[in-house]
């Protein structure tokens, strides 16, 4: 009885000789270093795959005759033609490798296309440390560091400047047809602009799905807020699909509630209650906010719209209000989009709260962006942020628990215009 032949580990290298190369290094440094085995290791496969190559493109192998002019050569007679010494910058650092020639010059190489430098993977480094906030300075130290490879600025932006077109194509991208909760909220952003250094707003529109999944829809810079820019915002997702927003949460900006019911004119338009709350605590002593606070919490935690009414007319006639004039102004110029939250039930409430979920997703990209001082231009600002995005929302798989228990209560209080997505 024969006994089945184990497969080699590794893919089917040879560890055998694997070993015997390892024995015959000193160290560590002989083994990874330059010039080291994997080095050399390196090399050879990569000169025997263009040799490979060449072959292939010949019809013959090495040291076999020539084929004969008009056998499978185009007319001419063809041949080898030594090499040609190129440097590579490969995951491990920089490798010289000799590149086939033909005689025609007719052999277009796959492995390492003419004018290609870098090897796929290293962009993709150079990318990744981009993407979570490393300066072209840091990674200009650590890929010399690491990888013995020194780069210019210019070569860090040009690497960097690949995923332009993918922001483009991601910002344009087709929308669901309804989203029962979009969250819209900014952060602020350094952005040279016009010889000036200007302190711009960027703008999120977090969505969430009918199956509770969240979904950045886009981002937007611009300089001020306005009626205008919202509309063209708004316009944006309806080109890209967007039918139906059940409730749009908003931060009190300037104009925005109009440019929403312009496009979608069903769209109940909700203040976010915190953002309201900080900005009543912001006229507030620190000693008196947690106070103010409390008495604040009887109006939006009220079981109905008139009760909370009723509520912030005691709060009217209450010392903190005499003492902080401001803050029941600020409520009643809300007021039109504070009492929608009043018609939900608990579960729809806990959903729309807040844009705590659109400001974790800024807590951690302020993460990223605080490390540049500022951006030479809106184009390198959008870039940065999509990195960050997309690093970000790759966690994003479970919808939140709420979502769970509030999805009947959606499909009740929309009927048909809640439209779960096929599965």
């Amino acid at each position: 009885m024969t006994s089945e032949k184990k497969p080699l580990p590794y893919g089917g290298i040879n560890v055998e000789k694997l070993d015997e190369l390892i024995k015959a290094c000193k160290g560590p440094e002989e083994i990874i270093g330059r010039g080291g085995l994997l080095d050399q290791l390196t090399k050879a496969v990569m000169e025997r795959a263009l040799q490979g190559e060449l072959t292939h493109h010949l019809g013959y192998e090495k040291g076999e005759p020539a084929k004969p002019a008009g056998e499978d050569s185009g007319g001419d007679s063809n041949c080898r033609n030594g090499t040609s010494a190129k440097t590579v910058i490969t995951d491990h650092g920089k490798v010289e490798i000799g590149v086939p020639r033909d005689r025609n010059g007719t052999f277009e190489p796959q492995l390492v296309k003419k004018g290609q430098r870098r090897l796929e993977g290293f962009d993709e480094k150079v990318i990744a440390m981009y993407a979570r906030g490393m300066t072209v300075r840091e990674i200009q130290g650590f890929l010399l560091d690491q990888y013995k490879v020194e780069v210019s600025p210019d070569f860090i932006s040009s690497v960097t400047d690949a995923v332009t077109e993918e922001v483009t194509a991601w910002q344009n991208r087709p929308l669901e047809r309804m989203y029962p909760v979009v969250f819209f909220d900014a952060l602020r952003v350094k952005i040279r602009e016009d010889a000036l250094v200007r302190n711009k707003a960027v703008y999120f529109a977090l969505g969430i799905t009918a199956e509770g999944k969240k979904e950045v829809l886009g981002f937007w810079i611009e300089q001020n807020e306005g009626a205008k820019f919202w509309l063209k915002v708004m316009n944006e997702l309806s080109n890209r699909g967007v039918g139906d927003i059940l409730i749009a949460v908003v931060d009190g900006l300037k104009g925005f509630p109009e440019a929403i019911t312009t496009v979608f004119p069903q769209t109940t338009v909700q203040t976010c209650i915190v953002h309201l709350l900080r900005y009543s605590l912001s006229f507030c002593g620190w000693k008196d906010r947690q106070a103010v606070a409390r008495r604040l919490k009887a109006v939006y935690s009220a079981a109905t719209a008139e009760e909370a009414r009723s509520q912030l007319a005691a709060f009217a006639e209450d010392p903190w209000a005499k003492k902080y004039p401001s803050i029941v102004p600020s409520w009643e110029r809300n007021w039109e989009q504070v009492i929608p939250f009043f018609s939900f039930p608990t579960e729809v409430r806990k959903v729309i709260y807040t844009t705590n979920t659109i400001e974790n997703l800024h807590m951690q990209l302020r993460k990223i962006l605080k490390t540049r001082g500022h951006f030479p231009s809106d184009e390198a600002a959008s870039k940065l942020i999509y990195l960050a995005l997309r690093n970000i929302t790759k966690k994003w798989k479970m919808p939140p628990v709420t979502w769970k228990r509030a999805l009947s209560q959606f499909a009740v209080l929309f009927g048909t215009r809640f439209i779960p997505s096929p599965l």
